[in-house]
């Protein structure tokens, strides 16, 4: 048998001490490549659990304002997959055992070749894929390419998923395993300051017991308060523009480096409230 994915052993080993896994997103290349991989690596020593790394991509729909604006800039710096890739393999040379999933729009992935695109994704140590804009009824080839060198795909629902989309999710976790779903809390783009994360948690929690697979809550988290209510009966949160904002507003590295540790570590600590 296969190894059992950084993602699974991460999830299980979490749910075995009753904690909440914290996933950061960063979009790589956002001041510079250098500078991602050792951002990311402080989101880690800070307490992250997993990392989302962002490909910069031209028109990202679903991505507020500040994600947005972190993507110009690092297309304007030559970011792009291949950066992403390169990003990846250099953080998982610092941090062998941390689960890194590449989350990106499906445009570059189909000029890349999505079996091209896997080898390397596997070559660089990524565990996972996240297309935020190819529904899972349409996403068996890459699911099949992607499973053949041990990549998950993670499926993303939302208050507006229809429950054949539930179903169909739940198909794909039959057929090819599923590592977590993640919930989109709002019917809108990531940083909503008006996401209803109390709602999205018990959501989270009743869809995990349908589908059999953890379940996260992404967009609207900023601050410990928030990761606590939207971690409450889900199995994690994901935090990716209130990360974003703290690199835009700093002015050097060590400024960024100390706000986004700080971040982190307030995240954590309102995660592990919901013990």
């Amino acid at each position: 048998m296969p190894p059992m994915s950084r993602v699974t052993v991460t999830m299980e080993a979490l749910r075995l001490q009753k904690r909440k896994a914290l996933i950061a997103y960063l979009c790589v290349g956002d001041p510079s490549h250098d500078e991602s991989v050792a951002l990311a690596c402080a989101a880690v020593d800070a307490g992250a659990d997993m990392l989302e790394l962002g490909v910069p991509f031209s028109d990202p729909t679903a991505d507020g304002p500040a994600i947005a604006r972190a993507s110009q800039r690092a297309i304007a710096g030559g970011g792009g997959l291949l950066m992403t890739l390169r990003a990846a393999e250099a953080i998982r040379r610092e941090k062998p055992e941390v689960p890194i999933i590449l989350f990106g729009y499906y445009n570059p992935l189909f000029v890349r070749g999505e079996g091209r695109m896997v080898g390397e994704a596997s070559a660089a140590g990524v565990d996972a894929l996240l297309v935020v804009d190819l529904p899972v009824e349409e996403s068996f080839p890459l699911r099949a390419l992607a499973m053949a060198r041990g990549i998950g795909v993670i499926p993303l629902l939302a208050p507006t998923s229809s429950k054949e989309r539930v179903a169909a999710v739940k198909q794909s976790r039959a057929e090819h395993g599923v590592l977590f779903v993640y919930y989109v809390s709002v019917a809108g783009v990531t940083g909503s300051a008006s996401s209803p994360l109390a709602e999205a948690s018990q959501e989270a929690g009743r869809l995990r017991a349908e589908l059999g697979a953890p379940v996260v809550v992404g967009f609207g988290v900023d601050s410990a308060e928030k990761a606590r209510a939207a971690g409450a009966h889900a199995d994690g949160v994901v935090v990716g523009t209130a990360i974003v904002r703290r690199i835009e507003e700093e002015k050097t590295l060590a400024a960024r480096h100390a706000s986004v540790t700080r971040l982190v570590a307030s995240l954590r600590a309102g995660l592990d409230a919901c013990l």
